[in-house]
């Protein structure tokens, strides 16, 4: 029984999600074939990629409200700036990466400022993401006049980011593992990823280790609204167009499979790995409600019980250790 309770904290929600998918695999049909897996994958992409940078933040002791608003500001830009410099002539093959290096920069750059807010201002993450979360969607709508841009024709091609194939796996599927292959590397065998570590458990002690506490904030809000920002160009490209209502909500998803991954709210634990298991247990939960034409408002009472269940047993596990 000991040996039992030892594995079961270790890879508990492993287990869980296991469990769940053997139980959809008898009770709803089609759930354990191979296209439908690889749409499993391919719907929790963007969410996941945004779930990797919220884990470095909520891991240093902050959290980020604005990843949602970031993507639909990040998809808005990126179709206007397609399109303007389509207008002025650009060939399509320049127009589109200048495009995307922009969203991605101008992701960063937003993100370094919430950081530079909450080092030099002393504004806590939670007021100055949530103020950030309103105005990156009102930006969203006044870039866009409150309707989706749509990609240029000749630019159909950028379609593949988000709604591709290769080798008949979704392209964003594949920058999910190797996203995820980057940040579990970053953090279990960097000193940027140990600062962060030691920056959630005590910020006091890390600054006088040495560490740069502020600089490797700013770098984690940076990193984690570019990320935003590149789920916001596989949005635009998933939909052919850039909506100032793409990512709606999303930072509650992502915070959600953080935390169902075993990251501690209060800063200083969690794992990449974990993230990517809370990021699949969302997505198993609600293909497998669809498969089972669940009713779409049921759907959401089904998540809130689950999620709040396995955030409970992982606190349990928490509490244990």
């Amino acid at each position: 029984m000991d040996e039992f309770s030892r594995v079961f904290r270790a890879v508990g929600m492993e287990i869980i999600l296991l469990a769940f998918c053997v139980a959809l695999a008898f009770a709803a049909p089609g759930f354990f074939s191979t296209g439908n897996l690889l749409d499993i994958l391919r719907s929790v992409s963007m969410q996941g990629i945004i779930a990797f940078g919220m884990t470095m933040v909520i891991i240093s002791g902050e959290i980020d409200l604005s990843v949602g608003s970031a993507v639909a500001f990040s998809a808005a830009v990126t179709a206007w700036l397609m399109r303007s410099l389509g207008g002025l002539g650009l060939p399509s093959y320049a127009a589109v990466p200048l495009a995307c290096a922009a969203s991605l920069a101008l992701g960063f750059g937003i993100g370094c400022v919430t950081g530079i807010l909450r080092i030099r201002f002393r504004i806590p993450s939670f007021i100055s993401t949530l103020a950030l979360m309103t105005g990156l969607s009102g930006l969203a709508f006044l870039v866009t006049n409150g309707f989706a841009i749509v990609i240029p024709t000749e630019c159909q091609w950028f379609d593949f980011l988000g709604a591709g194939y290769v080798w008949k796996v979704p392209f964003p599927a594949i920058l999910l593992v190797i996203m995820f292959a980057v940040f579990h590397f970053l953090m279990n065998y960097t000193p940027f990823g140990r600062s962060i570590y030691a920056i959630g458990g005590n910020a006091e002690a890390a600054r006088l280790s040495g560490i740069r506490v502020g600089k490797v904030r700013i770098l984690v809000f940076g990193i984690t609204t570019m990320l935003a920002a590149a789920a916001g160009i596989l949005a635009a490209s998933q939909q052919g167009a850039g909506a100032p209502t793409a990512g709606r909500q999303w930072e509650l998803d992502v915070i959600a499979a953080v935390i169902i991954g075993g990251t501690s709210l209060s800063g200083g634990s969690g794992r990449i790995w974990g993230t990517m298991v809370g990021v699949m247990f969302l997505g198993v939960i609600l293909n497998g409600l669809t498969l089972l034409n669940v009713n779409e408002y049921w759907q959401l009472v089904v998540r809130g019980l689950l999620i709040v269940t396995a955030v409970l047993i992982n606190q349990m596990h928490a509490r244990e250790k």
